[in-house]
């Protein structure tokens, strides 16, 4: 009978086997558990946190990336207005100058033709006074008599009129 001995059964052992495994089990709940639920719970916290932050940084980066779309718009919009403002500004000086530049050509080739008028008018009255007082001596030397000096002026006159219709 010895060998039944080897297999029974102990009723005590197993219900202090079965305390010590209780007090085992809340133990470990206490010292173990609840420490680990805790880390788990604050690093799932930590962890939805840092998916809110990213979702909100998204959101931000978004509405920067938005932000800045709409500025580069603006920006480009605004640099085209310069743009064509300056060319504008740039055509209406140029044009400014040319006129200028037209108008004092014009004034200047006015004033040469005024002046050379000028000149031709006084070099025919020199010429006409000359060819007077040429012609009157040789007109004194030729003929000998007396003229007045107003017919001979009016003489040299006719003449010289008449050479400057015949050209």
């Amino acid at each position: 009978m010895q060998s039944m001995e080897v297999i029974s059964v102990n009723i005590w052992q197993i219900l202090i086997s079965l305390c010590n495994l209780l007090i085992l089990f809340l133990i470990l709940k206490k010292f173990l558990y609840e420490p680990v639920r805790r880390t788990l719970e604050s690093r799932r916290v930590a962890i939805d946190s840092q998916y809110q932050d990213a979702e909100t940084a998204k959101r931000d980066a978004l509405a920067d990336k938005t932000e800045y779309a709409n500025r580069l718009a603006t920006a480009d919009a605004e640099a085209k207005r310069i743009r064509d403002e300056a060319v504008e500004e740039a055509n209406r000086r140029g044009e400014k100058l040319m006129n200028e530049a037209k108008s004092k050509a014009d004034d200047m080739v006015r004033r040469a033709e005024e002046t050379i008028k000028l000149d031709r008018e006084k070099a025919a009255e020199d010429m006409k006074s000359e060819i007077a007082d040429v012609s009157s001596r040789i007109a004194e030397t030729l003929i000998k008599r007396e003229i007045n000096d107003k017919d001979q002026h009016e003489l040299i006159d006719s003449f010289i009129n008449d050479l400057g219709d015949s050209k």
